[in-house]
């Protein structure tokens, strides 16, 4: 998968996961942040966006300064998901 089929559907994921009804994946901003100010999601909707990604990829986020990092944008998750998925066999 390449990188940018991988951002869209990570797009897809958050929208359809977190239930973002009024979002089109062209309407995230890859490098805009994911919670706060960006799309105003919460500390639960980092959990529930967390086990997604991990289920979905099978990967793991394994501590809380990875998942700040991982999830600060849609470019950063892209990249921390595409270094995982390259560490697997």
């Amino acid at each position: 998968m390449d990188r940018n089929e991988l951002k869209r559907n990570l797009k897809q994921l958050l929208i359809d996961g977190l239930r973002l009804q009024d979002l089109r994946p062209d309407d995230i901003e890859d490098g805009a942040p994911i919670f706060v100010e960006g799309l105003g999601l919460d500390s639960v909707d980092a959990l529930e966006l967390v086990v997604l990604v991990e289920e979905k990829f099978n990967i793991q986020i394994p501590d809380e300064d990875v998942g700040k990092r991982a999830f600060a944008s849609i470019e950063a998750l892209t990249q921390y998901v595409s270094e995982e998925l390259a560490k697997s066999p």
